[in-house]
C-alpha cells in the first residue's frame, strides 16, 4: 500500500515548528543569562559570607570586614539604601553631613554582616533560581540559609539595575522584614532628636558593639 501524500498544512506547520524551535531556545537563552547577571552579586556575597563563616573568630574581626568589603559594596547600593533609610530628611542634611553618615553607614552594614556570619556548623547559602518581579520594578532574589538539623531562613534581596550593574536596595528577612524599614523607624527616631551628628554617633556606637571594639 503507498504512503499517504503527506498534506501542504502539515508541510507548513512542520517549518514553522522548525523555525519557532531556535527563536524560542535564543529567547530562554538571553532570560537565563539576564536571570544570572541578576543573582551574580547574591552568589558573590554568598561565597564570601561562607569563607568569613569558616574562618571563624580565630581569624581576627578587622581581617574579616577587610575581606567582605569589597563584596558588600558590590553587591549593595550603599547610598540608595541610607537616603531610603533616612527619607526626607536626607536632602536637609550638609553635603559634610550626608559625607560622615554615608562613611558611618558603610561600616556599620559591613561589620553586621561580620557579626552575624561568624561562625560555621555545616551551613549552606543557596540561591533560589525564581527570581519575582516586584511592582517597582525590581527584582527578587532568595537565599535560603539551611543549618543541618534546624529550619532554614530565607533572605530576600531587592535588586535593581542601575549604572554598575544589578545591585541590593533591600533585604527582606524570612520574606517580610524590610531592613530598610527597619532603619527607617530607627533614623528617623535618632534624627529627629539630634540630627546628622546623632546619627553618626549611633551609628559609630553599634559599630563598636559590633565589633567589640574591633573597629576604631
Amino acid at each position: 500500500m503507498s504512503d499517504a501524500p503527506v498534506s501542504r498544512r502539515l508541510l507548513l506547520q512542520v517549518a514553522f515548528l522548525g523555525a519557532a524551535v531556535p527563536s524560542f531556545l535564543t529567547r530562554m537563552a538571553a532570560a537565563q543569562s539576564a536571570d544570572a547577571e541578576v543573582t551574580a552579586p547574591i552568589q558573590r556575597l554568598n561565597a564570601a559570607l561562607l569563607s568569613i563563616m569558616k574562618a571563624g573568630q580565630k581569624v581576627p574581626f578587622l581581617q574579616r570586614y577587610d575581606t567582605l568589603a569589597p563584596v558588600v559594596e558590590q553587591t549593595f547600593d550603599l547610598p540608595a539604601i541610607l537616603q531610603l533609610s533616612v527619607g526626607p530628611r536626607w536632602a536637609s542634611l550638609s553635603a559634610d553631613q550626608q559625607a560622615g553618615l554615608m562613611a558611618a553607614f558603610r561600616r556599620y552594614t559591613i561589620a553586621t554582616y561580620v557579626a552575624n556570619f561568624d561562625s560555621f556548623a555545616g551551613q549552606s547559602l543557596q540561591v533560589s533560581p525564581d527570581i519575582r518581579s516586584l511592582p517597582s520594578g525590581d527584582r527578587l532574589v532568595q537565599t535560603t540559609i539551611a543549618s543541618p538539623g534546624r529550619s532554614g531562613h530565607t533572605l530576600g534581596y531587592a535588586m535593581r539595575q542601575t549604572a554598575a550593574g544589578w545591585r541590593a536596595v533591600d533585604v527582606l528577612a524570612d520574606g517580610t522584614i524590610s531592613r530598610v524599614a527597619v532603619q527607617r523607624s530607627d533614623f528617623r527616631s535618632v534624627l529627629s532628636s539630634g540630627g546628622g551628628a546623632a546619627l553618626v554617633a549611633t551609628l559609630e556606637r553599634k559599630i563598636a558593639d559590633l565589633s567589640a571594639g574591633r573597629l576604631a
